[in-house]
């Protein structure tokens, strides 16, 4: 086993038993399905990703074939009309040279836009998983930003429109520690992107995922200390228990 390496089989194992233990904690609720949502997300890039890793070597027989061929016809073009024919002067001369120049100039770029064909293509299909995988930290983030530890204060006064808040303070814990496991495994999975395509693009936007995820957790874990803190509170002392 090695340690330098995400393991995908162990990152959807990981989604699939979060994916269970919402389903029994949370029954019927709508971070369940987000559970659901989020194991077949895992499964779906871990897949993308394993593909984008090999080179893709039909793309490189056919710029290996363009650059061949090019450098064949090059090569036939000078053969059959040299230089000495085309150029009757010093003037014919210089302007041979520079058509030559231009031509050499060309077929450079024309060569280095075909080799970085690969990386292009690799980067969209990058982003293309990494926008669905930000779609789900948003969601993620919907479902705990009406969990406030404040509604579970004795002198809260729910409005007529106030949602409903039907959990206890372990239960609200619970709930929001499962939102922070799941903005965990959205960085994993975006990471297994960057380990697949070393590519810098991929890599600053795999960071900006992985940031966006860690900006939301540490949100989350905000109201996870507050219901903390406000357990310790009430819970009295071994002083004040012997007082009663």
């Amino acid at each position: 086993m090695s340690y330098r390496r995400l393991d995908t089989a162990k990152i959807i194992a990981t989604a699939d038993r979060l994916q269970s233990r919402v389903a029994e904690r949370f029954p019927g609720a709508g971070l369940c399905g987000v559970a659901t949502e989020l194991h077949g997300l895992a499964r779906d890039i871990a897949a993308d990703a394993q593909r984008l890793e090999p080179p893709l070597w039909v793309l490189r027989l056919f710029i290996a074939a363009v650059t061949l061929g090019g450098a064949a016809l090059f090569v036939t073009i000078g053969t059959i009309i040299p230089l000495e024919r085309v150029a009757q002067d010093a003037v014919g001369s210089v302007q041979s040279i520079e058509a030559a120049i231009n031509t050499a100039l060309l077929a450079i770029v024309g060569l280095v836009a075909l080799v970085q064909l690969e990386s292009r293509i690799k980067r969209r299909r990058v982003a293309t998983g990494l926008h669905g995988l930000r779609a789900m930290i948003h969601v993620i983030d919907m479902h705990q930003m009406n969990k406030d530890p404040a509604t579970l204060a004795v002198d809260y006064v729910p409005t007529s429109h106030s949602p409903r808040r039907d959990l206890t303070a372990a239960e609200m814990e619970r709930y929001l520690d499962y939102c922070s496991e799941m903005l965990a495994i959205t960085g994993k999975l975006a990471a297994l992107y960057a380990q697949a395509v070393a590519d810098d693009g991929v890599a600053r936007a795999v960071n900006d995922i992985e940031t966006l995820g860690s900006n939301l957790s540490r949100k989350v874990w905000q109201k996870i200390t507050l219901l903390q803190n406000s357990a310790l509170q009430k819970t009295p002392t071994p002083r004040a228990r012997s007082r009663r």
